[in-house]
């Protein structure tokens, strides 16, 4: 069952990506294919996010690689993949991977408001007394967010709307970030 989902999500994410990049490099007919490739690449930003934690016995190294598309100066949609590690000395080790589909709007110059569906795979392993513990499922997040941004960088808050403070991955639902696309 949890394959199953993450193959359907896996195969969703590629086939959205596929659609979305071979409509916009054909839309301008043949006649326009090499004008119409090489203007696309003018807009495509590639980047995302790192994340590292390190505290007394606590580690938590994410990386979050992403892709977007600028379809004008206001609007920006995109994919990102996701890979983390947690660990908690004596007590648990989790491994994360998922992916995300993006959309951003920048209604001044200054400001990014996002949206932000992801969906994630969590195997955590837990050390007990008299043995071990397992689990292993999947977590959506729906973020809402808005920022600062300067170039390529911007600084913010997201809020996850779907939080359930019994099964997200995250401690919280509000979450600060920081992202770079060069």
């Amino acid at each position: 069952m949890k394959k199953c989902r993450f193959l359907i999500v896996s195969k969703f994410i590629l086939l959205v990506t596929i659609l979305f990049f071979s409509n916009a490099l054909f839309a301008q007919g043949q006649t326009f294919a090499s004008k119409t490739q090489s203007n696309f690449w003018k807009n495509v930003q590639f980047g995302g996010e790192i994340g590292l934690g390190f505290g007394s016995g606590y580690t938590d190294i994410s990386i979050s690689p992403s892709t977007i598309y600028n379809i004008n100066q206001t609007v920006s949609v995109g994919t990102a993949l996701r890979f983390g590690f947690v660990s908690s000395k004596n007590n648990f080790t989790s491994t994360l991977y998922g992916g995300s589909l993006i959309g951003l709007i920048n209604p001044i110059p200054k400001i990014q408001l996002s949206a932000e569906i992801e969906e994630t795979n969590v195997s955590t392993n837990y050390q007990l007394e008299g043995g071990n513990l397992s689990t292993e499922y999947w977590n959506t997040a729906l973020y809402f967010g808005a920022g600062y941004r300067t170039g390529g960088i911007t600084i913010g808050l997201r809020y996850d709307v779907l939080y359930k403070a019994n099964k997200s991955v995250y401690g919280d639902a509000f979450m600060p970030f920081v992202r770079i696309y060069f």
